[in-house]
């Protein structure tokens, strides 16, 4: 299969190259920046393009089965909130791009706040997000604006008519831990172990992406993971 991965410079793009890679299948890793290129590997082709601009997507594409967008909106928590706007803008040129290039199917890597804690209550919507939560992981209030442009991206992807699939991992910090495979796979539902945990490892979050990229089992949904 040929895999391309927009954010391949990331923690979570990254790890879905080299699981790719070990799996076998051909991988193109895009990034904007030259020089982040990452090191020549058997089975990685690196490729300069700007997952903001529908024309360069368009352009980088094709041939490609599926392709991933794995972006991130900064390299911590200030600039990830002063840049939230990329997650909407991003599925906006994804969704453009793909009118040209029907066949591909995409992967989109997103957040948590958007799942379900109950029915018709989101994680970014409950009380403990907006006034505590986000404090006590060492993350300000004002996360809850990356967190909203990720669930407008989502609701972008929705209205469309591509062959999408987001991702929302548990509500952790996704940090890299052990490929285990022993994850659950949910729907628009907040996934929680029976002690008030949420959480999934780096490896096993790019493990699932990878089966989705094999299986194609939630074209036109989102889905979660976690333990």
């Amino acid at each position: 299969m040929r895999i391309g991965v927009f954010g391949a410079t990331g923690a979570i793009g990254g790890q879905i190259v080299a699981e790719a890679v070990e799996r076998g299948h051909e991988v193109t890793a895009f990034t904007r920046d030259p020089d982040r290129f990452g090191p020549v590997a058997d089975g990685v082709a690196w490729q300069v393009a700007d997952a903001l601009d529908p024309a360069s997507i368009a352009a980088s594409i094709g041939g490609l089965d599926v392709v991933v967008s794995a972006i991130n909106a900064g390299r911590g928590v200030a600039e990830t909130i002063a840049n939230a706007d990329v997650f909407p803008r991003a599925a906006r040129a994804m969704i453009e791009a793909l009118a040209s290039h029907p066949d591909i199917r995409l992967i989109v890597m997103g957040g948590a706040g958007s799942l379900e804690v109950r029915p018709g209550l989101t994680v970014v919507d409950t009380e403990g997000f907006a006034e505590g939560l986000p404090e006590a992981l060492g993350v300000p209030v004002e996360y809850v604006i990356p967190v909203r442009a990720g669930a407008e991206a989502l609701n972008l992807y929705r209205t469309s008519n591509r062959n999408w699939t987001y991702i929302s991992p548990s509500a952790g910090r996704i940090e890299s831990g052990e490929r285990t495979g022993l994850f659950r796979i949910g729907g628009d539902q907040l996934l929680v172990r029976a002690d008030g945990t949420s959480d999934i490892s780096l490896e096993d979050l790019a493990m699932a992406a990878v089966d989705e990229a094999e299986t194609a089992r939630h074209v036109k949904r989102r889905f979660t993971v976690g333990y």
